[in-house]
C-alpha cells in the first residue's frame, strides 16, 4: 500500500500527459527502425547509440507521467545529457562546439526552472503538479512562470534559446536531430508549457503574460522562417523551420482560449510527424549522394521517387496546405487568436500576431519550394551521379509512415486525433470548429487532381513526351551555369532593412550562448588582469573590499 501511494505521489496519468506517450514511443521505433536500416550506418559506438535512444525514449514517457515536480526535474535533465550524448556519438571531435552549447544551454535552463520550482513550492506549499495553482500575479509568480517557461522553450527551441539546434543540425547524425529536436523535445517542451498553462499557473486570457507570450511567438514564427530562406545546406534550412513552427504552438497556448490550446497541443503532435518525416526523407538523400549542400543536389525526383513524394507530402503539410495536418492546426490557431479578442485581448497584439502566422506560412512555403527545385527538380547536378537509387526499404519504410499521417490526420482530424487526443487534454467535451471541413476539401481536391491527371493523360501525355536537356533560347544550359535554386532568396539579404540584421545574425549577435560566453570571458579577462601577483594590488583591492563590507554592515 506504501508503495502504491508513494507511486501515485509521483506520477499522474490524465488526458493532457497519456496521449504523449503512445506518439514518444512510435517516434522511438520510427527512428530505431530507420537506423537499422542503413541511417546509423556512419556510428561506429552502435551499441552506445541504441542505447541512448532507448533511454531517450524511457526518460522522455517517465517526464511527462511524472507528477512530482522534482522526479519532472531529474527525467528532464536525463533527457538534455542524453541529447548530449547523441549529438557527438557519431564524431565527438566535429560536434564537441555544438554539443558544449546544447549542454550548457539546455542545463543552464534546467537550473533556472529548480529555481522556478522552488518559489512554487514556497507559493502552494507542494511538489506536485496537482496540487499547484497558483496565479501568475505578483513578482513571486510571474517570476516562477517565466523559469518554467525558459526551461519550456530551450527544450522545445523557441528564440531566444533556440541556437543550439540550428548548431546541432550540422553536425549531429540525421536519426538524432529527427528524434530530439523534430520531435520528442518539441513534445516534452511544450507540454511543460501546456501544463503550466492548464494546471500549474492561472493565466487569464489578454493579460499581459499571455500578451508576451503571444508576441514572442509571433517573432519566433517570423525571424526563424527569415533565417531559414538563405540557408544553403538542407539540414540547417530545417533546424530553424523547426523553430520557426514552435513560435505557432507557442501563439496557440497563449491565447488563453480552449481552441487556441487545443490548436497549439495538435500542432505540436503534427510537426513531430511531419519534421520527423522532412529530416528522415533529407537522410536519405544524403545517403544516397553524401551531400547537403543544395547547390550540388538537383534532379533527384526521377532517381528517388519514393523520397521525393514523401518530402512533398510533409513540405505540403508544414507550409499549412489544406487537407495535410498542418493546416488544420494552425487554422485552429487562427481561431484561437480571433476568439480571444471577444475575451477583451489587444486588437493591436491579436491582429499583429494572426499577420506574423500567416506571413510566416507563405514564407515557410516559399523555402519548401525553394529546397524541392534545389534538391529534387531542377537541372541535376553534376556532382550527383545519374545512378543514384532510392533508399533502402527500411529507410522509406518509415517516412511512407510518417507521410501517411500527415495526410490522415488532416483529412480525419476532428474524427481520430482531435476527438481522442488533443480535445480531453484540454478538459473539454467540445471544441467549436467552424469555417473548414476537411473530408469534404479534400475530396474536392482529389476530384480536382484527377480531372487534371485524366485531362492530361487524354490531351497532354502525347504532346509532352518528349524529354530534352534545361535550355534558354535554343541553348543548351551548361552545368556551370545551372539554377540550383538556393539563389532563389539571395536578393532578401541585400534588401537595406535586412542587410545589417542578417550579417549581425551570422556573427552571433542575437545568440543568447555567443552573447554570454562572452561576457563571462570578458569578466574572467578583468579578474585577470586583476590576479597580477604584485602585492601592493593585492593589499589595495583587500581594503578597498573591507571598506565596502564596513559601508554594508554599517546601514
Amino acid at each position: 500500500m506504501e508503495a502504491l501511494s508513494l507511486f501515485k505521489s509521483l506520477f499522474k496519468i490524465d488526458a493532457l500527459n497519456i496521449f504523449l506517450v503512445p506518439f514518444i514511443c512510435l517516434f522511438g521505433i520510427v527512428v530505431i527502425i530507420y537506423s537499422l536500416g542503413g541511417g546509423a550506418k556512419d556510428i561506429k559506438a552502435k551499441g552506445a547509440y541504441y542505447t541512448y535512444l532507448l533511454l531517450t525514449v524511457a526518460t522522455s514517457c517517465a517526464a511527462v507521467l511524472a507528477n512530482n515536480m522534482i522526479l519532472f526535474l531529474v527525467m528532464w535533465g536525463a533527457g538534455g545529457l542524453l541529447l548530449y550524448l547523441l549529438i557527438g556519438i557519431q564524431d565527438a571531435a566535429a560536434s564537441a562546439d555544438a554539443g558544449k552549447k546544447t549542454f550548457i544551454l539546455v542545463g543552464g535552463s534546467d537550473a533556472v526552472m529548480l529555481f522556478g520550482i522552488a518559489i512554487l513550492w514556497r507559493l502552494s506549499g507542494s511538489f506536485n503538479m496537482d496540487s499547484m495553482h497558483v496565479a501568475v500575479a505578483g513578482k513571486a509568480g510571474v517570476v516562477a512562470f517565466l523559469c518554467l517557461m525558459i526551461a519550456a522553450f530551450t527544450k522545445a527551441g523557441a528564440m531566444p534559446f533556440h541556437t543550439w539546434i540550428p548548431s546541432s543540425a550540422k553536425v549531429a547524425p540525421i536519426p538524432v536531430m529527427a528524434i530530439l529536436p523534430a520531435s520528442l523535445d518539441k513534445l516534452l517542451g511544450i507540454y511543460l508549457l501546456a501544463r503550466c498553462a492548464l494546471n500549474i499557473f492561472i493565466i487569464p486570457a489578454s493579460s499581459f503574460v499571455s500578451i508576451f507570450l503571444m508576441l514572442l511567438g509571433a517573432g519566433t514564427i517570423v525571424c526563424a522562417v527569415m533565417m531559414a530562406l538563405i540557408q544553403h545546406d538542407f539540414r540547417k534550412l530545417l533546424a530553424y523551420h523547426a523553430v520557426s513552427q514552435v513560435g505557432y504552438m507557442v501563439l496557440g497556448i497563449a491565447t488563453a482560449t480552449p481552441i487556441g490550446i487545443a490548436g497549439g497541443l495538435f500542432h505540436m503532435l503534427n510537426h513531430a510527424i511531419y519534421k520527423s518525416c522532412l529530416f528522415l526523407t533529407g537522410g536519405n538523400v544524403q545517403y544516397r549522394t553524401k551531400e547537403s549542400d543544395l547547390d550540388k543536389m538537383g534532379g533527384l525526383a526521377v532517381l528517388m521517387p519514393i523520397s521525393f513524394i514523401c518530402f512533398l507530402i510533409a513540405s505540403l503539410s508544414i507550409s499549412g496546405v489544406p487537407p495535410f495536418n498542418g493546416f488544420f492546426s494552425k487554422w485552429m490557431i487562427y481561431q484561437g487568436l480571433i476568439q480571444g479578442l471577444s475575451a477583451g485581448g489587444s486588437r493591436f497584439t491579436i491582429f499583429t500576431c494572426l499577420i506574423a502566422a500567416m506571413f510566416g506560412s507563405a514564407l515557410t512555403l516559399a523555402s519548401f519550394m525553394k529546397m524541392l527545385h534545389a534538391i529534387f527538380l531542377g537541372q541535376p547536378s553534376p556532382d550527383i551521379a545519374r545512378t543514384t537509387k532510392e533508399a533502402p526499404f527500411l529507410m522509406w519504410l518509415p517516412v511512407v509512415f510518417l507521410s501517411l499521417l500527415c495526410i490522415l490526420f488532416g483529412v480525419f482530424a476532428v474524427a481520430l486525433p482531435l476527438k481522442y487526443f488533443i480535445i480531453p487534454a484540454i478538459g473539454s467535451t467540445s471544441l467549436s470548429l467552424s469555417g473548414y471541413a476537411p473530408v469534404m476539401s479534400a475530396i474536392l481536391i482529389a476530384i480536382g487532381i484527377i480531372a487534371g491527371l485524366a485531362y492530361y493523360l487524354l490531351f497532354g501525355a502525347k504532346k509532352s513526351a518528349r524529354a530534352d536537356s534545361a535550355f534558354v533560347g535554343g541553348e543548351i544550359i551548361p552545368c556551370d551555369n545551372r539554377v540550383s535554386g538556393v539563389e532563389f532568396y539571395n536578393a532578401i539579404k541585400e534588401l537595406p532593412v535586412l542587410r545589417n540584421l542578417y550579417a549581425k545574425a551570422e556573427k552571433g549577435l542575437f545568440d543568447i550562448y555567443d552573447q554570454g560566453k562572452t561576457i563571462v570571458f570578458g569578466i574572467g579577462k578583468f579578474f585577470q588582469y586583476l590576479h597580477n601577483g604584485v602585492l601592493p594590488t593585492y593589499l589595495i583591492w583587500t581594503l578597498l573590499g573591507m571598506i565596502v563590507i564596513f559601508f554594508v554592515l554599517q546601514r
